[in-house]
């Protein structure tokens, strides 16, 4: 497991770590967005100096295949080897691509994560998973690598607009339901109209904690890492289904995942109705809805079938009894799903 280090001093920080590992060359990853906003914070650092820059286009539109190349090539032809360090800096889309980049070139170097959105600290940047969107399917081609270590700096949040604030709380949101009552009643009671943003960090670091415990029991997710995937399956299908529509936002996507998932726990596993309701109005109430018809639930549900817990041709759910009670791999019938997708337009 990598070291997981939450701080408001990056570069402190970051000096540390590059200091720890024996290397030839770096090369730092970021995009148009973190380069104008976040890399100035360090820019002058004297462990960055003779740093290669590679930047590439921002939101999770670029997670594709040309851009993993154009940071392949960017390595290759600025003299990378298998003894060369890369930082990535950026949002999940950044330590995604840039992980799977260090993962495979040169048949692997290190890597440094420093996430700077609120989704990529509780999520995208702990716990290994790399890769890319590929095929109109997100995430669909990767491998788990671990980074060298992961630095969270929370005043990076200060950078964030309200929506991607709303992204990263939504994996939050997920992880209060997967760990304790007090933390996801925390959650439900935060002022996201008005942010406390000591708050936000400590709550960030509790986040952080029940992935990474997760995490450390089940590294390659043949058991109870799939806990992490509540939401997930019909948010995937969500957010790939956007995709040639009007792109969403990762976090909103899960949310809209959770009111479906939610309902399925409450008619499959027997999870308490008013903490469903509770959860649901939460989620309505600061993402709003996806608007969706009948006529899409086939293509939604063809999106289910490709989700990669599925086992022999079954859509596989993680779900809970309650709070804290995960029951993975959980299935439903097409015409259960479709009664959730009701749910979701309509409930």
């Amino acid at each position: 497991m990598n070291k997981v280090i939450i701080s408001t001093d990056i570069r402190t920080l970051l000096t540390q770590q590059i200091g720890e590992i024996e290397h030839d060359k770096r090369f730092l990853l970021c995009d148009e967005t973190t380069r104008q906003l976040c890399l100035p914070v360090m820019a002058d650092l004297p462990c960055l100096q003779d740093t290669t820059l590679i930047t590439i286009g921002a939101t999770d539109t670029h997670k594709t295949l040309d851009t993993l190349s154009h940071v392949w090539t960017e390595l290759s032809q600025h003299g990378g080897t298998r003894h060369s360090l890369l930082i990535n800096l950026g949002g999940g889309m950044v330590t995604d691509l840039g992980g799977f980049a260090a993962s495979t070139f040169k048949r692997g170097i290190q890597y440094i994560n420093i996430p700077t959105t609120l989704l990529s600290m509780v999520d995208a940047s702990v716990g290994g998973k790399t890769g890319i969107n590929f095929g109109g399917l997100k995430n669909e081609i990767g491998v788990f690598s671990q980074p060298h270590c992961v630095l969270i700096d929370t005043t990076f949040l200060r950078t964030l607009d309200h929506q991607n604030i709303l992204s990263g709380y939504a994996e939050m949101l997920k992880h209060g339901l997967i760990s304790t009552t007090e933390h996801w009643a925390e959650l439900l009671n935060f002022d996201l109209d008005h942010i406390d943003y000591q708050h936000l960090a400590n709550m960030v670091g509790t986040s952080v904690a029940v992935k990474e415990r997760i995490v450390t029991e089940d590294p390659l997710e043949h058991g109870i890492r799939k806990a992490l995937n509540l939401g997930h399956t019909a948010g995937h299908a969500f957010e790939s289904w956007t995709l040639t529509r009007h792109p969403v936002l990762h976090g909103y996507a899960v949310a809209w995942g959770l009111i479906c998932e939610l309902y399925l726990s409450c008619t499959k596993t027997h999870f308490p109705t008013d903490r469903m309701r509770q959860t649901v109005r939460f989620v309505r109430e600061h993402y709003g809805s996806l608007p969706i018809t009948c006529d899409d639930y086939p293509e939604l549900y063809q999106l289910m079938t490709h989700d990669k817990k599925n086992t022999a041709g079954s859509i596989n759910f993680t779900l809970l009894a309650d709070i804290g009670d995960i029951r993975i791999n959980q299935t439903a019938t097409q015409d259960e799903i479709y009664e959730m997708l009701d749910f979701f337009r309509e409930g």
